[in-house]
């Protein structure tokens, strides 16, 4: 499969291309200015591999949730990409491309938690799969920290930006025995591996379906009770 993925829904921007058993990526870690980096980044790594758009079996890229001005870089940029060559597209969840970093075991529990800011966290629980893939386990949410895995099966392991945004957070994890991963951010390597199994599959979506998904629609209501170390 020759894949190229981006994910820009946090401050992580990436782009990578996976070309075979090859898999290259460039990242930079910016509080904006994603939508002028991505570009550059896709020319680059399609120059190097001496590939054109149209050599490629599809476009995957982070979904979301995250950033709202983000999620819509990334899609925006897919949309035009996947039209313009006509191929298809794996919206792949960024929650899930933090759950698919972590080391863990074959049937273990991953939390995948970002930061949503406003005081609040997006996240989800996630099944280490054999071959490398991971599977939902529970529903994509957002909320407060303290509310972070209620209701959701016990997790063996935690990852996502958060982890290091929310030291209390990562405080109880801790305490309740999950090995926490700080520092992991949804990155486009991992979207490129569970993008890649959605094309090989035959799901890959035409390019106008490539949308992103928020979980939170308010982004402009105000915040609840202040949470320190967010």
């Amino acid at each position: 499969m020759r894949v190229l993925a981006l994910d820009t829904s946090t401050e992580c921007c990436s782009v990578a291309l996976l070309n075979g058993a090859v898999l290259t990526m460039r990242q930079e870690i910016l509080e904006r200015g994603h939508a002028e980096r991505v570009l550059p980044m896709v020319d680059e790594l399609l120059e190097e591999a001496g590939l054109a758009l149209a050599d490629l079996d599809g476009i995957a890229f982070g979904r979301g949730p995250g950033s709202f001005t983000g999620l819509r870089i990334a899609a925006g940029v897919t949309q035009g990409l996947a039209l313009g060559a006509n191929l298809p597209v794996a919206p792949v969840s960024s929650l899930a491309a933090v759950a698919a970093q972590v080391p863990a075991g074959a049937g273990e529990y991953v939390l995948a938690c970002n930061d949503a800011r406003m005081g609040e966290i997006y996240w989800a629980v996630f099944r280490a799969e054999t071959d490398g893939g991971v599977s939902p386990l529970s529903s994509e949410l957002v909320s407060v920290p303290d509310r972070v895995g209620l209701g959701a099966p016990a997790p063996a392991h935690a990852a996502g930006n958060a982890i290091s945004a929310c030291t209390a957070l990562a405080d109880r994890l801790a305490a309740a025995g999950v090995r926490v991963h700080p520092g992991v951010f949804p990155r486009a390597d991992a979207v490129a591996r569970l993008g890649a199994v959605v094309l090989e599959a035959g799901r890959g979506v035409p390019p106008e379906e490539a949308q992103p998904v928020y979980v939170r629609d308010d982004v402009a209501r105000p915040p609840g009770a202040a949470v320190t170390g967010m």
